[in-house]
């Protein structure tokens, strides 16, 4: 079993610890926080644990605040020394309340109860390996385009695409070596398609690769104006206001 203390009193902590210790030698301590904003930090970056220990009133603010600031799914047991925040506690994913200081008996009460209602020993482990072997599959995003030039077809690959631009109600593809394509499809569903590290829509009426951009300027009412190129060909484009933002974080990925 894998818990969390936060708890910001050592000695109070080093207590938990070594209760768990004497408890069950099976169970790991994965870290000791001491405030809401280690906290917050620890379950942005890492899996969820089976159970987590947790003190009410930290170093920096009431734990309480936590839970509104990152998602946690596994079961809590509070440890306070107050016995006003025990409405609140069961709000949440609380399966007991302890006050301090805690006693042997009453935790090994408390992670008893955890198992019960969990099924700890017969299912946590098949459990954690399911959910290890799953992954999300990864989209697969368009590779290539099947265009046409007079009577004859073939396949430009996404990679060799520059930008594309929307005149009217025709897109066009423009190639890295400047040729121009019309394409039996929208900006929409290209947005949808395109591998969103290597294009970003800039506007309404064009999406660009990262390859195709020569030269970024500020532009008036806080937007950006982009030099593309393909092949001898060249455009501009404007980041619409609303979107500078998110290109500045694609651009700097």
């Amino acid at each position: 079993m894998q818990v969390l203390i936060i708890e910001d009193e050592p000695l109070a902590a080093s207590r938990l610890e070594m209760l768990l210790r004497e408890m069950d030698a099976d169970i790991r301590v994965l870290a000791v926080l001491d405030s809401v904003e280690e906290s917050v930090d620890w379950f942005k970056a890492s899996p969820q644990p089976d159970l987590v220990l947790l003190d009410i009133e930290l170093a920096d603010g009431i734990s309480f605040s936590i839970f509104s600031q990152v998602e946690v799914h596994c079961p809590v047991i509070f440890t306070t020394a107050y016995d006003q925040y025990a409405l609140e506690a069961f709000r949440l994913f609380s399966i007991d309340y302890l006050l301090k200081p805690v006693t042997a008996e009453a935790l090994e009460r408390a992670v008893k109860k955890y198992r019960s209602l969990t099924g700890y020993h017969s299912i946590t482990s098949q459990i954690r390996e399911v959910i290890q072997s799953i992954r999300k599959p990864e989209k697969q995003y368009r590779n290539r385009f099947l265009v046409k030039t007079g009577s004859r077809m073939f396949f430009v690959e996404s990679c060799q695409a520059a930008y594309f631009v929307s005149e009217g109600k025709t897109v066009f593809l423009l190639t890295r070596e400047g040729m121009r394509f019309p394409l039996d499809t929208t900006l929409e569903k290209l947005q949808e398609d395109l591998d969103p590290r290597d294009f970003f829509r800039l506007n309404r009426s064009v999406i660009c690769s990262i390859h195709a951009i020569r030269e970024i300027k500020s532009y008036h009412n806080s937007r950006l104006k982009i030099s593309l190129l393909a092949g001898s060909h060249s455009d501009e484009a404007v980041v619409s206001r609303e979107r500078v933002s998110a290109f500045k974080s694609w651009a700097d990925a």
